[in-house]
Protein backbone atom coordinates (compact mmCIF):
# COMPACT_ATOMS: atom_id res chain seq x y z
CA UNK A 1 0.00 0.00 0.00
CA UNK A 2 1.73 3.31 -0.94
CA UNK A 3 2.67 5.33 1.77
CA UNK A 4 0.58 8.32 1.43
CA UNK A 5 -3.10 9.45 1.04
CA UNK A 6 -4.71 13.04 -0.25
CA UNK A 7 -7.69 13.84 0.04
CA UNK A 8 -9.14 15.93 -3.28
CA UNK A 9 -12.33 17.30 -4.35
CA UNK A 10 -13.18 16.54 -8.02
CA UNK A 11 -14.14 19.14 -10.41
CA UNK A 12 -18.00 18.91 -10.86
CA UNK A 13 -16.93 19.11 -14.45
CA UNK A 14 -15.26 15.69 -13.94
CA UNK A 15 -17.29 14.00 -12.08
CA UNK A 16 -19.68 11.74 -14.44
CA UNK A 17 -15.86 10.21 -15.13
CA UNK A 18 -15.08 9.59 -12.01
CA UNK A 19 -18.06 8.92 -10.02
CA UNK A 20 -18.24 5.37 -11.18
CA UNK A 21 -14.98 4.80 -9.44
CA UNK A 22 -16.31 6.28 -6.16
CA UNK A 23 -20.05 5.06 -6.15
CA UNK A 24 -19.52 1.99 -4.51
CA UNK A 25 -17.63 3.34 -1.67
CA UNK A 26 -20.17 6.68 -1.44
CA UNK A 27 -23.04 3.50 -1.51
CA UNK A 28 -21.93 1.34 1.21
CA UNK A 29 -21.79 5.17 3.44
CA UNK A 30 -24.96 6.03 3.05
CA UNK A 31 -26.51 2.23 3.42
CA UNK A 32 -24.47 1.65 6.94
CA UNK A 33 -26.50 4.49 8.12
CA UNK A 34 -29.76 4.42 6.43
CA UNK A 35 -30.05 8.47 7.23
CA UNK A 36 -30.32 9.59 3.09
CA UNK A 37 -31.18 7.58 -0.17
CA UNK A 38 -29.09 6.93 -2.31
CA UNK A 39 -30.38 7.92 -5.34
CA UNK A 40 -30.86 11.27 -4.41
CA UNK A 41 -27.17 11.63 -3.31
CA UNK A 42 -26.08 9.95 -6.58
CA UNK A 43 -28.19 13.02 -8.43
CA UNK A 44 -26.86 15.33 -6.22
CA UNK A 45 -23.51 15.02 -6.97
CA UNK A 46 -24.00 13.96 -10.55
CA UNK A 47 -25.75 17.47 -10.87
CA UNK A 48 -23.42 19.33 -8.81
CA UNK A 49 -25.12 20.06 -5.55
CA UNK A 50 -22.64 18.19 -3.56
CA UNK A 51 -18.99 17.72 -4.39
CA UNK A 52 -17.12 14.88 -4.52
CA UNK A 53 -14.23 13.82 -2.21
CA UNK A 54 -11.55 11.42 -2.77
CA UNK A 55 -8.92 10.00 -0.83
CA UNK A 56 -6.31 8.79 -3.32
CA UNK A 57 -2.93 7.39 -2.78
CA UNK A 58 -1.81 7.77 -6.60
CA UNK A 59 -3.11 4.45 -8.52
CA UNK A 60 -6.22 3.57 -6.08
CA UNK A 61 -9.27 5.14 -4.48
CA UNK A 62 -9.19 4.12 -0.68
CA UNK A 63 -11.51 7.00 0.36
CA UNK A 64 -14.91 8.28 -0.69
CA UNK A 65 -17.14 11.02 0.09
CA UNK A 66 -19.31 14.05 -0.38
CA UNK A 67 -20.21 17.34 1.03
CA UNK A 68 -23.00 19.84 0.88
CA UNK A 69 -22.74 23.44 1.69
CA UNK A 70 -25.76 24.86 3.01
CA UNK A 71 -27.46 27.81 4.44
CA UNK A 72 -29.04 27.35 8.05
CA UNK A 73 -30.12 30.72 10.10
CA UNK A 74 -27.62 32.73 8.04
CA UNK A 75 -24.92 30.59 8.44
CA UNK A 76 -23.23 28.45 5.96
CA UNK A 77 -22.56 24.94 7.14
CA UNK A 78 -20.43 22.55 5.08
CA UNK A 79 -22.56 19.24 5.84
CA UNK A 80 -20.57 15.94 5.08
CA UNK A 81 -22.86 13.57 3.52
CA UNK A 82 -21.15 10.55 3.31
CA UNK A 83 -17.72 9.53 3.89
CA UNK A 84 -16.10 5.85 3.26
CA UNK A 85 -13.03 4.01 3.16
CA UNK A 86 -11.42 0.68 2.26
CA UNK A 87 -8.19 1.46 4.44
CA UNK A 88 -7.18 1.47 7.84
CA UNK A 89 -8.83 4.67 9.77
CA UNK A 90 -4.85 6.04 10.11
CA UNK A 91 -4.77 6.62 6.58
CA UNK A 92 -8.28 8.60 5.80
CA UNK A 93 -9.02 9.90 9.50
CA UNK A 94 -6.76 13.03 9.38
CA UNK A 95 -8.12 13.96 5.80
CA UNK A 96 -10.90 15.24 7.26
CA UNK A 97 -8.93 18.64 8.14
CA UNK A 98 -8.82 19.11 4.02
CA UNK A 99 -12.57 19.33 4.25
CA UNK A 100 -12.16 21.94 7.01
CA UNK A 101 -10.42 23.56 5.46
CA UNK A 102 -12.52 23.31 2.68
CA UNK A 103 -15.32 24.84 4.80
CA UNK A 104 -13.23 27.76 6.22
CA UNK A 105 -12.53 29.23 2.99
CA UNK A 106 -15.81 28.71 1.41
CA UNK A 107 -17.06 30.98 4.57
CA UNK A 108 -18.73 28.35 6.88
CA UNK A 109 -19.01 28.69 10.62
CA UNK A 110 -18.76 24.35 10.62
CA UNK A 111 -18.78 21.23 9.09
CA UNK A 112 -21.71 19.31 10.63
CA UNK A 113 -21.70 15.44 9.80
CA UNK A 114 -24.72 12.98 10.74
CA UNK A 115 -23.44 9.14 10.65
CA UNK A 116 -23.18 6.29 12.97
CA UNK A 117 -22.53 6.62 16.84
CA UNK A 118 -19.12 5.70 15.86
CA UNK A 119 -17.86 8.49 14.23
CA UNK A 120 -18.57 10.11 17.74
CA UNK A 121 -15.46 8.29 19.55
CA UNK A 122 -13.29 8.70 17.31
CA UNK A 123 -13.38 12.64 15.51
CA UNK A 124 -11.72 14.88 18.04
CA UNK A 125 -12.68 18.65 18.39
CA UNK A 126 -16.12 17.52 17.06
CA UNK A 127 -19.17 17.20 19.81
CA UNK A 128 -22.45 15.60 19.73
CA UNK A 129 -25.24 18.24 19.59
CA UNK A 130 -27.82 16.41 18.69
CA UNK A 131 -29.04 12.99 18.61
CA UNK A 132 -31.37 11.19 15.29
CA UNK A 133 -33.41 8.39 17.41
CA UNK A 134 -35.75 6.00 15.66
CA UNK A 135 -38.50 4.08 17.16
CA UNK A 136 -39.31 0.85 14.57
CA UNK A 137 -43.05 0.68 14.21
CA UNK A 138 -44.97 -2.96 13.94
Amino acid sequence: MPSSVDLVAVDPSLVAEVWPHARSLVKTAIERTGLSNFASIEAEVLNGSQLLWLGWNGSTIEAAGTTQLVKIEGHKICVIVSFAANSPRSRWLPLLAVIENFAKAEGCKSVRLVGRKGWERILENYRANYVVMDKELA
